[in-house]
């Protein structure tokens, strides 16, 4: 919410300018300041928030104070859930909005990085299916970031819960597949920044009250250049068994690590069953097999077995070509979402896609990777 009567007090520098006590008092009152009043770098106290800019992106900035107070004191009653990053707990600020309140894990280097990459981009980033950041709270050795508050918790929470997933109907479970695509199209492609989120899997989508999906953490996310299609990286984030191989094993990124992630999660979608229940080669292995063998229709998760089988195996042949071991031949987002919503495209058969087990692991089950730091998750 802003103030366009603070919009105008601009200097000839082009920073803003203070605005009269009057307006100040006013935007007090009413609970926020403008994020165009103030001069370059400035912060202005809002009751209990302020407007902070930076790197020329403007942010509400919490204080910790108001924090704990619309989350109990992080109250175990009003917890979330719990990460490698740290916890996530409910709140409720003094206007009746509730929040999602991502409290990093005290004096981790990981987490400061974290911290300042998903403040960075999420400022700037805005669609129905992204996650919205509202603020962020930066006070001593403690760094929390605000959400909006998204209610049904992680996607999961249902696919992978034997009760909750009979709630997924293949239309539900199709809208969702959808959704997560139309968010990394415009991550990888529609927004003005080119971002490779790098951790894709089901626990970082949220779902809303009308199960409609939300991309969430973005603190391993990667943003390039705009004539930047691929980079290389000594720091490999992730989890495994979602990472492509040409990232795992090199360090390679582009949108097309992305498209792998979303590939394992569709074929998660379709089975019901986590890429890491086929010990030894993975659910892109298992279900390649059962399409070279012409029975695809084995990994559909029974629940599915009234629902439209074409459609389905359909989703499966889209869910191999975003998997395939070659990322060159991984489709793009774009092509993605046009194969969803068309009956008559011819759509590509798949190459085989990269055997994990063979491929990450050496022969004493270490990483094959040698100089590259990881920073792994087996969730």
């Amino acid at each position: 919410m802003r103030d366009s009567s603070c919009a105008s007090k601009t200097s000839g520098s082009g920073k803003g300018e203070l605005c009269n006590r009057q307006e100040r008092k006013k935007h007090k009152v009413l609970g926020y300041h403008s994020d165009i009043c103030g001069s370059y770098f400035d912060q202005y106290s809002v009751g209990s928030a302020e407007y902070s800019e930076a790197d020329g992106q403007f942010m509400l900035r919490f204080n910790l104070n108001m924090i704990m107070t619309a989350t109990d004191d992080f109250s175990s009653e009003n917890k979330l859930g719990q990460g490698g990053f740290g916890t996530v707990h409910k709140g409720i600020l003094p206007n009746g909005q509730e929040i999602a309140v991502k409290r990093l894990t005290k004096g981790s280097g990981q987490g400061d990085t974290e911290f300042k990459n998903e403040v960075s981009l999420l400022t700037r980033l805005q669609h129905r299916n992204l996650v919205k950041l509202l603020g962020f709270c930066s006070e001593g050795d403690e760094e929390i970031l605000i959400y909006e508050l998204v209610h049904n918790s992680s996607l999961d929470h249902f696919i992978f819960d034997e009760e909750r997933r009979s709630l997924l109907t293949w239309d539900v479970r199709f809208r969702i597949i959808e959704g997560i695509a139309r968010g990394l199209l415009y991550l990888h492609e529609d927004s003005q920044l080119t971002i490779i989120h790098r951790d894709l899997k089901a626990s970082n989508i949220l779902l809303d009250t009308e199960m409609n999906p939300k991309v969430a953490d973005f603190g391993t996310a990667r943003l390039f250049d705009a004539d930047e299609t691929r980079a290389e990286t000594r720091r490999i984030a992730g989890t495994r068994g979602y990472m492509a191989p040409e990232y795992l094993n090199h360090g390679q990124i582009s949108a097309k690590s992305d498209v792998y992630s979303f590939g394992v999660m569709l074929l998660e979608m379709i089975s019901g069953e986590r890429n890491n229940s086929f010990e030894g080669e993975g659910l892109a292995a298992f279900a390649w097999k059962r399409w070279v063998e012409g029975k695809p229709e084995i990994i559909i998760d029974p629940l599915l077995m009234d629902e439209p089988r074409n459609e389905i195996i359909k989703l499966i042949q889209i869910g191999l070509l975003c998997v395939q071991e070659n990322a060159a031949k991984r489709p793009t987002m774009s092509s993605v979402i046009l194969w969803f919503g068309s009956e008559t495209m011819i759509i590509p058969l798949p190459k085989a896609p990269a055997m994990t087990g063979s491929q990450c692991q050496s022969e004493d089950g270490t990483m094959s990777m040698s100089n590259v730091f990881t920073e792994l998750s087996s969730r």
